[in-house]
């Protein structure tokens, strides 16, 4: 459709960690900060792994719980390096179908939600049966990088 797509995802590990009670703002500096200390090196094998987008917010509807989470890099998803972070993991998301929107310009949290708004009106007038209770956010940008930006936001087809 034009203002949406539907993709699949295979089966795929990602590291994660779980911010608790802050704005989503803050959740995804703090947690984004957590993983990056975990791709510079502080993991079991002690070694640097490449940066990768997108990075992800998990959002649920009335919640301050925010998980954010980097793909883990396709030569390490057989394997990837353990966090020495207590509060960094590895998880294995299910291959999924699903919608996105995606959006250019600075995402905020405010904006996110606005563009996952959107997409759930389109996805419900268009009868798309899909979770309506969470979605997810994605940055594939670096904050340095000003222009044609590129953010989207996820819901997972039922």
């Amino acid at each position: 459709a034009k203002d949406y797509e539907l993709r699949q995802y295979e089966t795929a590990k990602w590291v994660s960690t779980v911010v608790r009670g802050e704005t989503q703002k803050e959740a995804m500096r703090q947690g984004f900060w957590k993983l990056f200390h975990y791709i510079q090196g502080k993991n079991d094998k002690e070694m640097k792994i490449d940066m990768t987008v997108p990075v992800t917010c998990l959002v649920k509807s009335g919640c301050t719980d925010f998980k954010i989470s980097f793909f883990v890099p396709f030569e390490h998803q057989d394997c990837p390096a353990q966090p020495t972070d207590s509060n960094v993991f590895i998880e294995e998301r299910k291959a999924a179908a699903l919608f996105v929107r995606s959006f250019g310009g600075f995402a905020s949290p405010e904006k996110y939600a606005e563009e996952a708004d959107a997409l759930a009106r389109t996805l419900r007038n268009r009868g798309q049966a899909f979770h309506e209770d969470f979605y997810y956010t994605a940055g594939y940008d670096s904050p340095f990088k000003l222009f044609n930006r590129h953010n989207e936001v996820w819901y997972f087809k039922k």
